[in-house]
C-alpha cells in the first residue's frame, strides 16, 4: 500500500523512542560560529548528524523556543558539506501537520457556539451517509470514527508523483454517499485517517459556506499572524523550498483537492513559531481546546483534536508531524514548561531514514529538559 504520511508509518517508533545517538565527531563549516550563537554545542551536533543521513540539497529549517527565547537554524547539505542557510522565512509543504489546523478551525466553531463536538455530522448534512451509525466532528478530529485510511475510491497508484490531484469534493461526496464503510464503530478505536480529517474539513466548509482556504486565513493564519502560510501556491511568490524524492531529485509539490483539511498546508517554520507560542496562552479557549484529552489510547498516548499527547520520560508533549512526497516535519511542544521544536525539510516521506526527522525533534526537546 503506498503510503502518503508519516503517522502510519511511525506510529509505534514514538512509544519506544530512546534518546538520539550521533555519530562521533562534529562536522565542521566556516559558518559554526554564527550556528553556534544560536543552537548549543549539542543541538549543533545533533542537527549536523541528521543532515548527513541524505542527500546532497537536502535542506533543513528549525526553530527551538525556550520560554521567551527563539533560536532558528537552517541548514543544507550541499557538496559534502552543510551551509548555513537564512531559512526561517522560506516554506515547505508541512502534510499532515495540517490535521491540528483543521482541529483548531473545529474549536473554534465550537467556542463560537455554532456546533458542539458530540454533534453527529449526519445533522449539517444534505445527503445520507451510507451507515447508520452516527459519526461525531470530534471523532474526526481525533481519529476514532472508524473511516479508513483513505478512501476506497481513491486510486493512489494512477498519479503516484501527485496521488491526489484529481480527488475533488464530488468523488469525496460519491465515497460517502455510495462507498462508505466504517472499520470500526465510531468511538471504540483509534486508527489515523487522512479521509477523517478530510470529512471534517468538508462538513466545516458545508456549515460555513467558505472554502478550506479561507476557513484556515480566516480562523488560523490571519489570527495567529501566519502571514506566509497558506494551501494556495499561487500565492506563494516562488518561496517554496523544492521537494526532493527519496533519490535527492526534485519533484512537484502534491495537490490535494478534497483531501486538503489532511496536509495541504504550506507554512515556514516562522509562521508556526508563531502558532506555537499562541498554544502557550492559556486564556485562548480555542487552541485550549484542541490540547484537551479526547481519546486515551493508553497510559503514555492520548489525542485532543488535532494533537497527539504523549507522555515521554514523564514530561507531557503535544506533537504532530507531517509528510508528502517531498517533504517530512514534526513539531513538538511542552506547554508546561513553554518549549518546543519545530522542524521543516525537504526530505520525502518515502526516504528510508525519514523517521530520523521526528527522532531530531525530540532529541532536540530533550536538550531543552536537560538545559543543555
Amino acid at each position: 500500500m503506498f503510503r502518503c504520511f508519516t503517522m502510519r508509518n511511525h506510529f509505534l517508533f514514538l512509544f519506544g523512542l530512546l534518546a538520539f545517538s550521533c555519530k562521533n565527531g562534529t562536522e565542521k563549516t566556516s559558518q559554526d560560529n554564527e550556528v553556534e550563537k544560536s543552537l548549543s554545542t549539542g543541538q549543533v551536533k545533533l542537527v549536523y548528524d541528521t543532515i548527513k543521513a541524505f542527500t546532497n540539497s537536502t535542506e533543513f529549517s528549525i526553530a527551538v523556543i525556550n520560554g521567551d527565547d527563539t533560536k532558528y537554524y537552517g541548514g543544507r547539505w550541499k557538496k559534502d558539506t552543510i551551509e548555513h542557510v537564512d531559512n526561517s522565512e522560506h516554506l515547505f509543504e508541512v502534510g499532515s501537520i495540517t490535521k491540528v489546523f483543521t482541529a483548531t478551525i473545529l474549536a473554534s466553531l465550537v467556542v463560537e457556539e455554532k456546533i458542539k463536538l458530540k454533534d453527529p455530522i449526519q445533522k449539517y448534512l444534505d445527503f445520507n451517509l451510507k451507515t447508520d451509525e452516527e459519526i461525531t466532528f470530534e471523532q474526526l478530529a481525533n481519529h476514532t470514527s472508524g473511516l479508513s485510511w483513505i478512501p476506497s475510491n481513491l486510486d493512489l497508484y494512477e498519479y503516484p508523483e501527485n496521488p491526489y490531484k484529481t480527488y475533488d469534493q464530488n468523488k469525496l461526496k460519491k465515497y460517502l454517499t455510495d462507498n462508505h464503510e466504517l472499520k470500526s464503530q465510531p468511538g471504540k478505536d483509534y486508527a489515523y485517517s487522512n479521509l477523517g480529517a478530510a470529512v471534517l474539513g468538508f462538513v466545516m466548509t458545508e456549515i460555513t459556506e467558505s472554502s478550506f482556504e479561507e476557513l484556515l486565513h480566516d480562523k488560523i493564519f490571519k489570527e495567529y499572524g501566519m502571514s506566509n502560510s497558506t494551501t494556495d501556491r499561487a500565492k506563494i511568490n516562488g518561496k517554496i523550498v523544492p521537494g526532493l524524492n527519496p533519490e535527492g531529485k526534485e519533484i512537484s509539490n502534491w495537490d490535494f483537492l478534497a483531501i486538503a483539511p489532511a496536509a495541504a498546508a504550506i507554512s515556514s517554520v516562522e509562521d508556526l513559531v508563531k502558532f506555537a507560542n499562541a498554544q502557550f496562552n492559556s486564556n485562548d479557549k480555542t487552541l485550549v481546546l484542541t490540547q484537551q484529552p479526547t481519546f486515551n489510547a493508553n497510559d503514555q498516548f492520548k489525542v485532543g483534536l488535532g494533537w497527539h499527547i504523549l507522555d515521554k520520560n514523564n514530561v507531557e508533549l503535544i506533537w504532530h508531524n507531517g509528510g508528502t512526497g517531498g517533504y517530512s516535519s514534526s513539531m513538538a511542544l511542552d506547554l508546561n514548561n513553554r518549549q518546543a521544536v519545530i522542524v521543516l525539510s525537504n526530505v520525502s516521506t518515502f526516504h528510508p531514514q525519514k523517521g530520523n526527522i521526528d527522532q531530531l525533534c525530540f532529541a532536540l526537546m530533550a536538550t531543552l529538559e536537560k538545559n543543555e
